[in-house]
């Protein structure tokens, strides 16, 4: 057992939301007591102690959406590039880089991914993965960086067809494959979706092999009308609309997660609120893209569940609060509204997606929810409690703030320095092999 306190307390928890000077007390991998510092270290003698250092103790932040494949990207130019629409985007960057991703290519990824997540206080990620240049074992490559560095993951295989039969059938596969594991070995850090690219790339026979191999067993993790390609192609090659033709193949429903959802319309609203279906925004790779702006405001309104995603644009969920309340109040042209939505999606209602999954109170730290906390080193020279912590956190903090990490009970970074981890190594390899990626992409050495 050990303690961590001395520092700032946002609980999320309506029963004691905020102390001023308190912290948790830790046994195993869940929260024994919060309160202050005094009182726990009164009533837990013998714990050792981790110092806050009068910085805000919060829970574990939770990503979504992210895609672990992009991560070699970083600092990437590919010769003969420069995309004018989405699906330019998608074929001669996202595509281009996925085909190129061998096993090792798809574990540096994650190592990467999981290093940063570490780093600014992500402690959940659901990843949306892709490498259409090796797909059997994929997943199981990225798990193994998951339990390497102690990051809760939720993680899917996104089924095309945009390689041929073959790949999607793999893809299918790796979905199966990995879903099975799961539910022979919980652990309460690792879950499984059944993924799906955009419906502009699946075919409705591949939609009835997903349905087929899922058996209901799972929620679907899927793009869906993230550019007007994919409403267009549907129209025209289907009838529907994205979101009509995803409950023809019973794909909607309450554990499904839909991806972007920016050009639905009200009739696809109210069939998403009907069939419980959640979404989630993505709202800086939405900007970067040029793709618009997700309806968060109607969705919300409607009482569907959006969570809040990065698309791995960034690692910083702090950075990604930040852009949606910008970019819907810039859509709105309104200044007065997306406040209270956008923070619910980060702080209550990532927690909830992800204890649908994880089956661990998370995201609040109350006795009995599981031990995500982190640290930031985050000094307010204005007034601080939980009635506009909120606004600290938009406003005052980073991501990159983060100085203490605790995933499931387990110390990952105290005081900026990663435990257990050999950070230099681990860059060496990642390096290594995003030289490979890039060599390959541009046809030369690096």
């Amino acid at each position: 057992m050990y303690i961590l306190a001395n520092g700032r307390l946002i609980t999320r928890d309506a029963a004691l939301p905020c102390l001023p000077d308190g912290g948790v007390a830790i046994d195993g991998a869940k929260i024994q007591a919060v309160g202050t510092t005094a009182e726990l270290r009164s009533r837990y003698p013998e714990a050792a102690f981790v110092d806050a250092r009068g910085g805000v103790i919060m829970p574990g932040l939770i990503n979504a959406h992210t895609h672990i494949y992009s991560a070699l990207a970083r600092g990437l130019s590919i010769e003969g590039y420069s995309a004018s629409n989405f699906l330019e985007v998608l074929e001669g960057q996202w595509w281009n880089i996925d085909r190129h991703l061998t096993l090792a290519g798809t574990r540096a990824s994650a190592d990467a991914l999981y290093l940063d997540c570490i780093k600014q206080g992500v402690t959940t990620i659901f990843d949306h993965h892709a490498s259409f240049g090796e797909i059997p074992g994929s997943l199981f490559q990225i798990a193994e960086s998951a339990k390497r560095f102690g990051i809760r993951s939720c993680l899917c295989y996104e089924v095309s067809d945009r390689d041929g039969p073959e790949k999607a059938e793999q893809s299918i596969r790796e979905n199966r494959d990995w879903l099975d594991y799961c539910e022979k070995t919980p652990s309460g850090m690792l879950a499984a979706m059944f993924g799906g690219h955009a419906l502009f790339t699946i075919s409705d026979s591949t939609f009835e092999k997903m349905a087929e191999a899922n058996n209901g067993r799972t929620g679907f993790h899927i793009h869906v009308s993230e550019g007007m390609n994919d409403v267009y192609d549907s129209l025209r090659t289907y009838g529907r609309r994205p979101v009509q033709r995803l409950q023809d193949h019973g794909i909607l429903g309450p554990r499904t997660l839909l991806g972007h959802c920016i050009h639905v319309n009200t009739a696809e609203m109210e069939l998403i609120k009907e069939t419980e279906t959640m979404c989630v925004n993505n709202p800086e790779s939405n900007m970067g893209n040029a793709v618009g702006c997700s309806p968060v405001l109607q969705l919300m309104r409607r009482g569907i569940t959006v969570g809040l995603g990065t698309d791995a644009y960034t690692n910083d969920m702090l950075e990604s609060l930040k852009a949606a309340l910008a970019i819907q109040r810039h859509s709105a042209c309104l200044p007065n509204v997306g406040w209270s939505e956008v923070t619910d999606m980060l702080f209550k209602n990532n927690p909830a997606i992800a204890e649908m999954y994880f089956g661990v109170p998370l995201g609040r730290l109350t006795p009995g929810a599981a031990a995500d906390v982190i640290v930031m080193d985050y000094k307010p020279f204005t007034p601080f409690d939980h009635t506009n912590a909120d606004g600290h956190i938009l406003f005052g903090m980073t991501g990159r703030q983060c100085q203490t990490t605790i995933c499931n009970g387990k110390l990952l970074m105290r005081d900026r320095q990663l435990l257990d981890v050999d950070e230099e190594a681990v860059n060496a390899h990642i390096l290594e092999e995003a030289k490979k990626l890039w060599g390959a992409l541009n046809h030369r050495a690096y």
